[in-house]
């Protein structure tokens, strides 16, 4: 298409390249936004729901918790499952990243977004 024109053809494949790779970038923010997650604690009494995107959407506690001098117990419960969605959410995230600049050749290490 434009051979002759030396590093300006490379420079026009370059820039396609990267449009492509910010259009595959937008899909797959859209996708971890629907994706989810579940964290759980207290061997699956409290479960926390996320997108993969890290936002919690949900939260489900077994009733049989539910004793008022337990109060601490089930706060700490609660934190942990949700701390457990986030970093299962962002382990997501990582993968599906990994995902996409394996398929575009990119080198493993590489931060996107730019």
């Amino acid at each position: 298409m434009l051979k002759g024109l030396g590093n300006l053809g490379d420079m026009a494949k370059m820039m396609k390249s990267a449009q492509e790779m910010q259009g595959k970038m937008m899909q797959l923010q859209e996708d971890l936004a629907e994706m989810m997650v579940v964290g759980e604690s207290g061997a699956g009494l409290v479960k926390a729901t996320a997108t993969a995107k890290g936002e919690l959407k949900g939260l489900d506690i077994d009733p049989s918790i539910f004793n008022g001098d337990d109060k601490e117990v089930v706060e700490d419960l609660i934190l942990a499952a949700i701390k457990d969605a986030q970093t299962k959410a962002q382990d997501r995230s990582q993968e599906e990243m990994r995902k996409l600049t394996d398929s575009m050749g990119l080198p493993p290490d590489m931060k996107l977004p730019f």
